[in-house]
């Protein structure tokens, strides 16, 4: 809700707003005596700030998602569907597109690296979590190494708008053929950083050790109504461990 109040200038600035704003309305009802230091988890969410879906009019919106993985760790794949669906009281999301996870300074992006994140959304569609599944910033190349390999084949790839005017022609070429939806984005390459996390956890709650916490995944979930293809509702869900040794 605080985003129709002000609109951010880029999307980093979106989410990094989203996560202060909740932090410190939750921070601010807690329990003061809480003892945050011996707890494994903690939840932290502002209940009325989430709209569930009405079931009966489940079949007139689409809810799509965007996941993008900060820690190398395919698992977190299900977390993070998991919570949305739970979030927002549906059974399973329409689509979910996956930002390459990040690689090793020096390393590029590689169908190898890729396969596990893909196994894991394709046992998602196979488990009826997800009805479809895609990707975001592959070159013709890589979306074609992983169509020829995948069980369940990318429905859409997003494009930076960034780093192109003009949709590639070999691109456009092979989505077309292969019936892929090419689609452009405006994200930057990282969304939400360790230390722009840190730093905004530091500003939002008293007395915690912002730097023991890092950022594992984070997705953007938004709700379409299907008819009029407008945004009934939008939101992250992020999720953060602490390592405090």
């Amino acid at each position: 809700g605080c985003l129709r109040k002000k609109c951010p200038a880029t999307p980093s600035e979106e989410v990094q707003a989203c996560i202060q704003k909740t932090l410190t309305e939750w921070s601010s009802k807690i329990s003061q005596d809480q003892n945050q230091e011996t707890l494994e988890v903690l939840e932290c969410t502002v209940a009325q700030a989430i709209e569930k879906i009405n079931p009966e009019e489940r079949d007139e919106l689409k809810v799509s998602a965007k996941l993008f993985i900060v820690g190398s760790n395919s698992s977190s794949i299900r977390d993070a569907v998991d919570l949305a669906c739970s979030a927002l009281g549906v059974a399973q999301l329409d689509s979910v597109i996956i930002a390459p996870p990040p690689v090793e300074d020096g390393t590029s992006l590689s169908l190898e690296y890729l396969q596990p994140y893909w196994k894991e959304l394709e046992n998602l569609v196979q488990n009826k979590k997800i009805v479809a599944i895609g990707t975001s910033d592959l070159d013709k190349t890589l979306l074609e190494q992983l169509y020829l390999w995948a069980q369940v084949k990318p429905s859409s790839n997003q494009v930076n708008l960034a780093s192109c005017c003009v949709m590639p022609p070999d691109l456009t070429a092979f989505a077309k053929e292969c019936d892929i939806q090419l689609l452009t984005h405006n994200d930057p390459k990282e969304l939400l950083c360790e230390a722009s996390f840190q730093e905004v956890l530091q500003e939002s709650i008293q007395n915690v050790k912002a730097n023991e916490w890092i950022p594992l995944w984070l997705l953007r979930y938004s709700v379409i109504v299907k008819s009029r293809g407008i945004i009934k509702s939008k939101g992250y869900i992020i999720q953060a461990e602490r390592n405090a040794s």
